[in-house]
């Protein structure tokens, strides 16, 4: 049940541009999509050991991924622009079924493909699968507090600010704090 749920198709996001599942062989188009945005990605991001940026780090990196993906876990999904490459990632990290049926969500586009509309395509694409898909009630994003441009994102695609949260993730060398936003996808009851 786990495979078919998260056995999603390509979703175009622009003329060019899809949002699909991270797949093995995303390696490499990893490693040079990482190491092209190190600086645009370098405020919003935890620090990298230089490994992070190497063929063989993504590798390890996407195994682990597709694995938790196996599990129930994670839904991990890249944006691929045609002549590009891979230009951006969307990511729902630890999804809890049960009572709670709930995840958290991370992503980022490539500082060449900012201002395009791609983050909210691809955020809104994620959101129908997260509902229609995977069966989850609610999704959950924070952003570092100066990260206007990702609440701008957050805003349109139907999330609302649910607070602020002091030292809430190791940014860039320190502990920042969010702005917390989150997004009800269904009022359904939970199966089973």
């Amino acid at each position: 049940m786990i495979a078919d749920a998260y056995d999603i198709p390509p979703c175009p996001l622009a003329p060019g541009v899809l949002l699909r599942p991270l797949a093995a062989e995303d390696a490499g188009a990893l490693a040079l999509a990482y190491g092209r945005n190190r600086d645009h990605l370098r405020p919003w991001e935890p620090r990298r050991d230089e490994a992070f940026f190497t063929e063989e780090g993504q590798a390890a990196r996407v195994g682990e991924l597709l694995a938790m993906r196996g599990a129930g876990r994670v839904a991990p999904w890249v944006v691929a622009d045609e002549q590009d490459g891979i230009v951006g990632v969307v990511n729902l990290n630890n999804i809890v079924q049960g009572a709670w049926r709930s995840c958290n969500l991370g992503y980022w586009i490539a500082a060449g493909h900012a201002g395009r509309g791609l983050a909210t395509a691809a955020v809104t694409a994620v959101c129908r699968a997260a509902d229609e898909r995977l069966g989850l009630h609610r999704i959950e994003a924070g952003t570092v507090t100066a990260n206007a441009a990702s609440q701008r994102v957050l805003a349109k695609c139907g999330f609302e600010l649910i607070g602020h949260a002091r030292q809430y993730l190791h940014i860039d060398g320190e502990w920042r704090d969010h702005v917390l936003f989150q997004r009800i996808l269904n009022d359904r009851q939970p199966a089973g």
